[in-house]
């Protein structure tokens, strides 16, 4: 079954709202312990726009299966050209191949952009999907925060890994310093 991914559209938000509604809930791949209501994602969305990253879903017969963003990785200046990805599907798009299409199209964007490398922090050391997926697409890991976060009775550690974008580092950023 095909499916396209494209840019997030603020009709998204109630789609989008649900699928991470269900990750906080149910998995450690985000370590918010409840679901935010539809105008904290709306805020967020619009927060990661106005900053001028991409915010990505994938769409199938008008259903979003899942999305995708790319945010700073920290707001001081000399991280504006890391980017940290953020992916979540629903879990009846699960291994239909979203998620790697939705990070090869982030990654690509981020490129277009001229960031020069991606950072995943990926909550939970068991989440073994999530770190092959982004070691399928140049991903290394760089580390582990062991015992960092508290959910679902249990203390979770998260996946460090990286991946340059476009030159890497080879030369100076583009970016200007705002």
């Amino acid at each position: 079954m095909s499916f396209v991914i494209r840019p997030s559209l603020e009709t998204d938000i109630p789609a989008i709202a649900a699928i991470y509604a269900h990750a906080v809930t149910h998995g450690t791949a985000s370590f918010e312990l409840e679901p935010p209501p539809e105008a904290e994602m709306a805020r967020r969305r619009d927060d990661i726009l106005k900053g001028g990253y991409p915010y990505l879903v994938a769409e199938r017969d008008n259903d979003i299966l899942g999305y995708a963003y790319a945010g700073a990785y920290r707001t001081r200046p000399a991280y504006r050209s890391t980017v940290e990805d953020s992916i979540y599907v629903a879990p009846s798009a699960q291994g239909q191949g979203i998620g790697r299409a939705l990070l090869a199209a982030l990654i690509e964007r981020c490129e277009e952009l001229e960031f020069r490398l991606m950072v995943a922090v990926i909550g939970d050391e068991d989440s073994h999907g999530s770190v092959a997926l982004h070691r399928s697409l140049g991903f290394e890991p760089v580390g582990i925060l062991r015992g960092i976060g508290y959910k679902h009775g249990r203390w979770l550690s998260t996946v460090l890994m990286q991946r340059p974008l476009g030159r890497g580092t080879a030369e100076p950023p583009p970016r200007p310093v705002v």
